[in-house]
């Protein structure tokens, strides 16, 4: 069965896994919501998780609602040349960072307006790394229970507690912090590289458990 799932930001493991082993179709017609992986990422650093945010246009108005779809990035700050820095910052030392550093750079240095275009940019070059096809299905609509697909929507959620373990594999700085999981898939390629694959084909999903 096919999984609604909208996209995010270099999504982390979890939600990665269920592109890996699933048939996704994009959920692109509903509202943007706040504290959400919409426009954040989580990367280990020396001093713990750390908080990759992407600034957006705020709409005015009484309800201040907007289409995910029409969420632009406010690039009046330099956030991409900031993202990048605290990448090579953090996994410099990491045992992939510089195999797969040229297929990334060009994502923080190409001009995005809109949020979700970014967003389905970083999941292709993710697939591309980890030689998985592109889903490329798109939402005919919104639906608040689909009841032709399974609705892996609430991943997007940055609040929402993950029930599911998630297997440990080594992290830069993981001898001071210990294991930090389900953070940016990014921090499972660079430690893991081409074994990224196999993790995310392993990995139990939400309705798997």
């Amino acid at each position: 069965m096919e999984v609604l799932v909208h996209p995010g930001y270099f999504p982390n493991c979890l939600t990665m896994a269920v592109i890996a082993q699933r048939q996704i179709v994009w959920e692109v017609w509903d509202n943007f919501q706040k504290q959400t992986y919409r426009n954040r990422c989580y990367i280990a650093t020396d001093q713990g998780a750390l908080l990759l945010n992407i600034p957006i246009r705020h709409v005015g108005g009484k309800t201040g609602r907007q289409g995910y779809r029409q969420v632009q990035i406010e690039n009046s700050t330099p956030w991409q040349r900031q993202h990048w820095r605290s990448l090579t910052t953090a996994y410099r030392s990491a045992p992939f960072f510089e195999y797969y550093e040229e297929d990334l750079r060009p994502v923080f240095e190409k001009p995005f307006a809109y949020l979700m275009d970014l967003n389905l940019e970083t999941i292709s070059v993710l697939c591309s790394l980890l030689e998985l096809p592109m889903p490329t299905s798109r939402s005919a609509r919104f639906e608040t229970r689909p009841e032709e697909m399974q609705d892996g929507r609430r991943l997007i959620s940055a609040k929402e507690k993950n029930p599911i373990s998630m297997r440990e594999y080594p992290q830069v700085f993981q001898e001071r912090h210990g294991f930090l999981k389900n953070l940016s898939t990014l921090d499972l390629l660079f430690n893991q590289g081409p074994a990224a694959r196999a993790y995310l084909m392993a990995q139990e999903l939400p309705w798997d458990a």
